[in-house]
Parts: structure tokens; sequence; C-alpha cells
């Protein structure tokens, strides 16, 4: 029961935020976009690592 409560909250505010983020005058260059992708498989990786220590010493 829990999960579709869970379920039902995350899909409401994706009802939510989605036409807020539509109406958003902020636009992201091709440019800024290039920069901040460049950092996402690094972190990625870094995050993924840090999730496989964090089970191997607890």
């Amino acid at each position: 029961m829990e999960v579709l409560i869970l379920l039902a909250v995350l899909f409401a505010a994706l009802f939510i935020v989605i036409p807020l983020i539509e109406r958003s005058k902020m636009r992201i260059s091709n440019k800024d976009a290039a920069k901040w992708a460049k950092w996402i498989w690094p972190l990625m990786g870094i995050l993924l690592i840090a999730q496989l220590l964090r089970m191997m010493f607890s």
C-alpha cells in the first residue's frame, strides 16, 4: 500500500513540475548543456564506486 501511495505522489509531482518547467523562461544554451554533460558519466562512475565500497564495508 505504501508503494502505491509513493507512486501516486511521484506522478502527481510530475504533473505539477513538468508544466512549470515548460513555462519557465530559463533556457540552457547548447554550450552550457555540453559543459554539464561531460561531467555526468565521471560523476556516475564515482557514485557507483562509492556505493560499492559502502556495501563492501558495511
